[in-house]
């Protein structure tokens, strides 16, 4: 679909136009003028010939021209013929604002309505049950709601919360937005959709995506590979949990890598930002937004006049995993020059309140620290309390402009953030954005900023590719495979499995065991049975004939339906892992985990989207706290990780290739050369 029209539109017609009060319509008439939208503005009403002064017309069709906008604020049972008027007159587009629709389990079905005929004309729709369109330079405010005047700036938001887009309008933390789309129930367009086209924008330097449900994968994928083609910084915020498949909860899959996680691992492949809550996600934006901001060098120094701040940033980047480097050798002689006795040579650095207000030294210090080769970011603490005046504020207008100086200068970016949110002050912010300084409400958010400053850019090719494994998705699954039919697959790919094969009775047990080499394990193989353990479905250490023929009995008599006994060749031990892949999350994705008894009480995972190379796989693993089991730490031997990472790619590759739901492998034993699939789970396509 062609969105330019309702997102750049020279004419715009609201249907329903009325002055009562309160209304929508007269809401978003009294919008568009305070804006100072400049192009054709239309009233559609029979009851009216004009409304606030505007030209009023008994319908779409009388209207002078096809609108390139229609806002349709009537209620939800007149939505549908209004939008198919739009449609049949090539109009551009409509913002439907009326609830009453697929939020409700009565409005389903007009849901579904209003989505066929927006298909059948290859119609743009926004909403319904959302607040619609802010073209903020366009002065373009397709809004219901009562809307504040504003500056226009480079920041894009597409909301499925209406209330938090209304919120972000409203915020005065130096955030100047571009476009704002609150999409509600997305019927025609997702909220991907419109994440392709603002990445198109020009004028657009990052995007903030708020959402409450996965939507299409390979639509997300496509959206996030033209905001990493064309520099636009993403941001997320998603909340609630989609309606992932009943296979990956079963399994322990489901516990390690939930949506959330899934979705997550997509994001930041994509070289975006994940948000933990709307404060944050406005704060990375904001700072995304900001050209030259994003360099991918890690090494944070954080500079402030405070012990107290000096410390509680410490601690915060401690909790989370942020690395601060101590100055080096020439930078702690050149800052003991600059800095007073009472100050001490630390990261992070307490230059003290005795140099307040000299912009010179303080230029200094922060373009000093900068220059350390271990430091790829300066981060500023700067708090300015509001309505300063005066004295006081030429000290601090000292201070803002020695940080800009210093951000001219200076070898790392330099960005300021406030201790508390609300000292942050909105035009000291914008002033700071304006000169490529990131300005950042709150110490926590300013450190999770500057941490997702450092991440690289997504990789078009790779979300492209993600995409396609995307577009592939299958559902939640027909049905569970037995152990043994899922090793089979296992084993026609070539993968190491353990050596093992299904008995007809005691007798063909002990045959087995023999064949075996004399040292196997016995466990029941059904499809009704995931975890064996839980009702004692399994033998281990199996030596003698005897002992086979008594677990054989006791497997049989525990009487799960259709199960047969396998009986497999014990595995020489090793580390565990984990290895599954399902497809019933936003994108197919491969799991990584600690394995055997220790996968959910760790809880250490790696996600990674499907499909995965070896080397991507290798890296993740590495990357999991319990590593140094596998790689040698405490002086272990080294262990194969490079197997355990073929094992999980080809593992990946399967998943995709023969459309199965899930697929995993827990435990798989690593050893010193090679890997060995011991219990394996898988279920099939839908």
């Amino acid at each position: 679909m062609d969105l330019s029209r309702l997102l750049h539109p020279r004419s715009i017609a609201v249907v329903g136009a009325t002055e009562r009060p309160g209304s929508y319509a007269g809401q978003t008439l009294l919008n568009l003028k305070l804006a100072g939208y400049d192009g054709q503005i239309w009233g559609v009403n029979p009851r009216h010939t004009s409304v606030y002064g505007l030209r009023c017309f008994p319908s779409l069709a009388a209207c002078p021209s096809p609108p390139d906008a229609v806002v349709v604020a009537i209620p939800a049972a007149g939505v549908v013929d209004v939008v198919k008027e739009a449609g049949a007159l090539d109009c551009g587009g409509a913002v439907v604002y009326g609830a009453g629709f697929g939020e409700i389990e009565s409005g389903a079905a007009l849901e579904a309505e209003l989505a066929a005929v927006a298909a059948a004309h290859d119609l743009p729709v926004c909403g319904p049950n959302g607040n619609g369109i802010v073209a903020l330079h366009e002065r373009a405010a397709l809004w219901g709601d009562a809307l504040a005047p504003f500056e226009a700036g480079r920041v894009a938001l597409v909301s499925q919360s209406g209330n938090f887009a209304v919120n972000a309008l409203n915020a005065s933390r130096g955030l100047r937005l571009h476009t704002v789309v609150s999409c509600g129930n997305s019927v025609a367009l997702d909220p991907a959709a419109w994440v392709a086209e603002l990445a198109t924008d020009p004028g657009v330097g990052s995007i903030a995506l708020y959402l409450e449900s996965d939507g299409d994968g390979a639509h997300l994928c496509e959206a996030l590979a033209r905001c990493a083609e064309h520099g636009v910084g993403v941001a997320v915020l998603k909340v609630g949990s989609s309606a992932a498949g009943s296979a990956a909860a079963a399994a322990h899959t489901g516990a390690l890598a939930g949506d959330q996680r899934i979705f997550q691992a997509l994001v930041e492949e994509a070289g975006g930002a994940w948000a933990s809550d709307f404060h944050e996600l406005l704060e990375l934006a904001k700072a995304l937004a900001v050209p030259g901001a994003r360099r991918a060098s890690p090494g944070l120094a954080v500079l402030t006049c405070s012990g107290g701040d000096s410390a509680m940033a410490a601690d915060e980047c401690e909790r989370m995993g942020i690395t601060l480097p101590q100055p080096g050798p020439t930078t702690s002689d050149r800052l003991r020059k600059l800095l007073p006795e009472a100050a001490t040579v630390a990261n992070p650095l307490d230059y003290t309140a005795l140099i307040w207000g000299d912009r010179e030294r303080l230029r200094d210090i922060v373009v000093t620290t900068g220059a350390d080769p271990e430091i790829g970011r300066v981060l500023v603490l700067y708090d300015q309390p509001a309505g300063l005046q005066g004295a006081t504020e030429q000290s601090w207008a000292a201070v803002r402009d020695g940080i800009q100086d210093a951000a001219r200068d200076c070898e790392a970016p330099v960005m300021v953030a406030s201790t508390l949110p609300e000292l942050l002050d909105d035009a000291a912010a914008a002033r700071f954005a304006e000169a490529g300084i990131p300005a950042i409400s709150g110490l926590r958010s300013g450190l999770a900023v500057a941490a997702a400053l450092d991440r690289p850019a997504g990789d078009p090719g790779r979300l492209r590719e993600i995409g396609v494994a995307a577009g592939r998705r299958i559902g939640n699954g027909a049905g569970w495979l037995s152990e043994h039919d899922a090793k089979e697959l296992l084993r026609e790919r070539g993968l190491p499995v353990v050596e093992g094969r299904l008995v007809a009775d005691a007798d063909d047990a002990v045959a087995a065991l023999a064949e075996l080499g004399g040292h196997a394990a016995a466990k029941l193989a059904a499809t009704s049975l995931q975890h064996k353990s839980d009702i004692g479905a399994l033998a281990l250490d199996i030596r003698d004939p005897a002992a086979m023929r008594e677990a054989h009995g006791r497997l049989m008599d525990l009487a799960v339906p259709g199960a047969t006994v396998l009986v497999e060749r014990m595995a020489e031990p090793g580390a565990e892992l984990l290895v599954s892949a399902r497809a019933d999350g936003v994108v197919p994705s491969l799991v990584i985990a600690a394995g055997g008894l220790w996968t959910e009480l760790l809880g250490d995972s790696a996600v990674i989207p499907l499909p995965a190379s070896p080397e991507r796989v290798e890296r993740a693993i590495k990357g999991l706290q319990t590593a140094p089991l596998l790689t040698g730490g405490r002086g272990r031997t080294p262990l194969d990780v490079g197997a355990a990472a073929r094992l999980a790619a080809a593992t990946g590759e399967l998943l995709l290739d023969s459309r199965l739901a899930l697929i995993e492998l827990n435990p798989v034993f690593v050893h010193e050369h090679g890997v060995t699939v011991v219990d394996a789970a898988a279920v099939g396509a839908a």
